[in-house]
């Protein structure tokens, strides 16, 4: 399965209008940066260019193709300040780095962020570099219902695999000259030549997901060339790549089975099942009425396990896909399950380029078995142990088996003499890059250390933990990394972080009569803000925000008009720099505010509930809150009428009055 940065999964669409290539001059390889507006963009701050690679390493002289290239410049750069280049990766292999530099620019701490320049980069093949890999029609390939991904005979499996073939043929067929080229070792040699082009005598990076084998890869090869370098969801560098799909196949079923029983610890909400057992026979018995009559037409099981798979990735979305799971199973509502799919499952053409990419870098990096009876075998075991997503994981990887290159031979990754301090972050519970892979990483790295977070989300650094975000913003300024002076060598981290909270249950909302599958305009529920807000100006007609759905354009918050479809707005995207919340008018919420991030509010802000910030909090209005407020850094005010609370005695604040900067408990 992909592995691709799960919090910043709508980050993507986001961003996406934002920070497109350029279309800079074709420079030659080892030629500087030429930046330039980025093609219909409208934030000068962004800038993009065209960096050319050698297609072939071992000919260094012969064609080249290009690589697309943003940069957001610190407003240190220039100054002795200046800690020079940040390049961004999410992962995949196959995912958009042009996508992710915006969203880390605008996430880090302001001072960190004016002392880099976040350069985002789209490796080979993907986004915007050209060529940008394509083997299928996207609308042919992705159209729904598919079929069951679990075969119930042998004619159903042979179909699966026929089009598993099919793929892999057309591959071969358009993109014969590239193909043999689709690896990790060659894109962290683009990494380099990037680094050259800019100037630089040392890079810093920032990798997620596969991000960090590409990271861990060009630290092996460069050694020297590294100045930071934070690994985030770390890939396991033994099972490259066959035996790290199986691994990963065990836990997400763990994952799965975590959301089955918060889904029965919810029994008061969701109405599903009081067990975990009773709520996985609902679930597979979802799966198979879905088998014989897909819902809306559109969701059968194969697009269910790709709905459920993205709650492996991030429990963000656990209330909104338990409500729709509950009205389907206690109603045979099918609008959640449609919405469901239609919001958080890629099914595009920039999905379909994604998985060529996935594809052609993983099937060439490492050997795959090309005897079809050892994957059926190897599924079939799995399967009986963990049946989440044993079989979808199979038939996503299954072209590798009649992929028209061969596997490679890894690089053998590890530490070399030279590397600075590396940062490695990891959740305790990750499906995605299981946590064996981050001990493993920091054994083969001896200035590495590992900072775990106890969730089991994927991606864990600025996604909306306060504690983790510290530990990189220190690593950041000054290469501080966390624990203690001497490194623990065993299964243990050298520091850790408490989880980010469990998500909130959300009732499922009854589906009137004649209603269509649009999500509903406005909810009551608990807005909680993990990434800083900044509530300036009107928010744009859709952008979708956290797990909620689109904020409608020019409509205030407040007055009885919150947000989204019905669950809280919560981590992995980033409100301010450039995607602001609000209308010309006041903030107000109707429901208990949680601000895991630093608060900054340019309007008036009413919070008819409780408020709680783990950061400074500043607002340039007036604040009225109708509930205990608890504050845990500063507070400020740029307005006469000053603080205003109806909670009497009950808040939790320690200190002088209320004024402009005074510090609170």
């Amino acid at each position: 399965m992909k592995r691709v940065l799960g919090v910043v999964a709508g980050m993507a669409v986001l961003l996406g209008g934002l920070t497109g290539g350029a279309s800079a001059r074709a420079a030659r390889p080892g030629d500087g940066v030429s930046w330039g507006a980025c093609p219909g963009a409208k934030a000068p701050a962004v800038q993009c260019a065209v960096v050319r690679v050698p297609l072939d390493y071992t000919k260094p002289d012969g064609p080249s193709i290009a690589l697309a290239l943003n940069r957001i410049k610190g407003i240190a750069s220039g100054t002795s300040g200046h800690l020079g280049s940040l390049l961004v990766n999410p992962g995949g292999p196959g995912a958009s780095g042009v996508a992710l530099a915006r969203y880390v620019a605008a996430a880090l701490p302001k001072d960190v962020a004016a002392r880099y320049d976040v350069i985002g980069f789209d490796p080979r093949g993907v986004g915007n570099s050209e060529p940008s890999l394509s083997c299928a029609d996207p609308r042919k390939h992705f159209a729904a219902p598919r079929l069951d991904q679990v075969p119930k005979n042998d004619a159903a499996q042979a179909a699966l695999l026929a089009r598993a073939k099919q793929y892999a043929v057309a591959c071969g067929v358009r993109w014969g000259w590239l193909l043999p080229h689709m690896t990790s070792e060659n894109s962290a040699r683009d990494m380099d030549v990037i680094r050259r082009a800019l100037g630089e005598e040392k890079i810093s990076y920032l990798g997620y997901s596969y991000g960090t084998y590409l990271g861990a890869v060009y630290a092996t090869l460069f050694p020297s060339r590294v100045k930071r370098m934070v690994l985030d969801s770390v890939v396991d560098p033994e099972g490259v790549w066959y035996d790290a799909n199986i691994a990963q196949d065990h836990a997400f079923d763990r994952r799965h089975r975590a959301f089955l029983a918060w889904v029965a610890r919810h029994h008061d909400v969701y109405h599903v099942g009081r067990t975990e057992g009773a709520v996985s026979a609902a679930w597979y018995g979802m799966r198979g009425r879905l088998a014989a009559k897909p819902a809306g037409g559109l969701v059968g099981p194969s697009e269910l396990d790709d709905i459920y798979t993205v709650g492996g990735y991030t429990d963000i979305v656990w209330p909104t896909f338990a409500a729709a799971f509950s009205s389907y199973v206690r109603k045979g509502q099918a609008e959640g399950l449609v919405n469901a799919y239609r919001r958080h499952v890629d099914h595009d053409a920039a999905a379909e380029n994604n998985y060529a990419v996935y594809l052609a870098v993983q099937c060439r990096d490492a050997a795959w078995p090309r005897d079809w009876s050892r994957w059926l075998a190897d599924t079939t075991e799995v399967n009986a142990k963990s049946p989440f997503m044993a079989w979808a994981n199979a038939w996503y990887n299954a072209p590798c088996a009649f992929w028209p290159e061969p596997g490679g031979k890894p690089v053998r990754v590890g530490g070399a003499a030279g590397l600075p301090p590396l940062l490695l972050v990891q959740s305790r519970h990750d499906a995605a890059t299981p946590f064996g892979g981050a001990l493993r990483i920091r054994d083969r790295f001896p200035s590495s250390r590992l900072l775990v977070e106890g969730g089991g989300n994927h991606g864990v650094s600025l996604g909306g933990n306060f504690c983790v975000d510290q530990h990189l913003a220190s690593y950041l300024r000054d290469a501080t990394v966390p624990g203690p002076a001497t490194r623990r060598r065993s299964r243990h981290a050298d520091a850790t972080c408490p989880a980010t909270p469990a998500p909130r249950p959300i009732p499922p909302t009854p589906t009137p009569k004649g209603a269509t599958d649009k999500p509903p305009s406005h909810t009551k529920s608990p807005l909680r803000v993990m990434a800083p807000l900044d509530a300036g100006v009107p928010s744009r007609a859709g952008v979708p925000l956290g797990a909620g759905g689109p904020l409608s354009a020019g409509v205030p918050l407040g007055a009885g008009v919150p947000l989204g479809a019905g669950v809280p707005l919560s981590a992995g995207v980033p409100l301010g720099a450039g995607v602001p919340l609000g209308a010309e008018g006041p903030l107000g919420v109707e429901s208990p505010l949680r601000v895991e991030r630093p608060l900054r509010v340019e309007r008036p802000l009413r919070v008819e509930g409780p408020l709680r910030v783990e950061g400074p909090l500043r607002v340039e209005g007036p604040l009225r809150v109708e509930g205990p407020l608890r504050v845990e850094s500063s507070l400020g005010f740029e307005s006469s009428r000053g603080f205003e609370s109806s909670s009497g005695a009950g808040v939790p604040l320690r200190g002088a009055a209320p004024g402009r900067g005074t510090p609170w408990g």
